[in-house]
């Protein structure tokens, strides 16, 4: 009964904090690109690291982009990789490849888009991962609306790539409602929530606020914490793209131990961020969908004990 209780009153909870956030990425106006040649130079930071079950698929997806190949460049960062990640790298001339040789380091992802970014030639950063798949129109739609808009950062959508497996589908629809809140507070501009994945920046405004100087000494935050520091240099500036041709995908963790690992690097951070009104949001969410997976359990373990 204590645990009903507790489950009810999360979900009263989560049902009204969902209705805000829904009415507001209902809200959020999808893109309508405007007629536009493109003519932002855009560079592509890729940071890598033993990734070669991963890297050819995103970058076979980047070499299909419909974007001026004459108007973009990739860079893909190997991170201290020990399998094969660099070979396959070299596969694609039109990669460019930089080594991070740096070594005992705290944020080894932070530098290595930080180097990546120094060897950019382009206006608009543009950061991916490298167990992600692109859609072909990915670069032009966000380079128009970053024209459109005059966003200096802009924050896109990632979803989770599900098998059949309960994990997978658990991931997934988490995952899902994560999008959702994101956006919606992009939109409404009440969080700073943002996904590494999927995401594009001016150089110039990474530059201004001196890169991740200030929070290169945590461990995660190449996203969320950059973000909050543009937008406290930029404020009004940081826009959602609600476009169903930019969706970068991404895998799931395969068992419940990468899951919960992944989590727990997650909620590692909580306590950096500036915006604190972040840490509640993220825990109901997760509380909510982890009490539907306890009474799961519950259920299937009754049923085989009384089996």
């Amino acid at each position: 009964m204590v645990l009903l209780s507790i489950i009810a009153a999360l979900f009263v909870t989560y049902a009204v904090l969902i209705i805000y956030y829904w009415q507001s990425w209902k809200s959020i106006p999808l893109l309508q690109p405007s007629p536009s040649q493109p003519s932002t130079k855009i560079s592509v930071i890729v940071p890598a690291r033993n990734e070669e079950a991963n890297i050819e698929s995103l970058l076979q997806s980047i070499n299909h982009q419909t974007y001026p190949k004459e108007l973009f460049e990739v860079i893909v960062v190997n991170d201290n990789s020990t399998d094969n990640t660099a070979t396959i790298v070299h596969q694609f001339a039109f990669v460019r490849l930089i080594s991070l040789k740096e070594d005992a380091i705290n944020s080894y992802k932070k530098k290595a888009i930080e180097i990546g970014i120094a060897a950019a030639t382009g206006d608009l950063i543009i950061t991916t991962d490298a167990d992600c798949i692109v859609k072909p129109s990915w670069l032009s739609v966000i380079e128009n609306f970053y024209k459109k808009t005059s966003s200096v950062f802009i924050v896109a959508p990632v979803v989770i790539e599900a098998n059949s497996s309960f994990v997978q589908i658990f991931q997934s629809l988490d995952f899902m409602v994560l999008q959702g809140i994101t956006g919606a507070s992009v939109y409404k501009q009440v969080h700073s929530l943002c996904n590494g994945a999927n995401l594009a920046y001016e150089k110039r405004a990474f530059t201004a606020v001196n890169g991740f100087e200030g929070i290169d000494h945590i461990a995660s935050g190449d996203d969320m914490l950059l973000l909050y520091k543009i937008h406290k240099s930029f404020a009004g500036r940081i826009q959602y793209l609600k476009s169903k041709e930019v969706i970068v995908s991404t895998q799931a963790e395969k068992t419940w131990k990468a899951f919960f690992n992944q989590r727990i690097r997650w909620a590692s951070k909580a306590d950096k961020y500036n915006d604190k009104r972040i840490f509640p949001v993220l825990l109901l969410v997760y509380l909510f969908n982890l009490s539907f997976l306890v009474l799961f359990i519950a259920g299937w373990w009754n049923s085989f004990y009384w089996y």
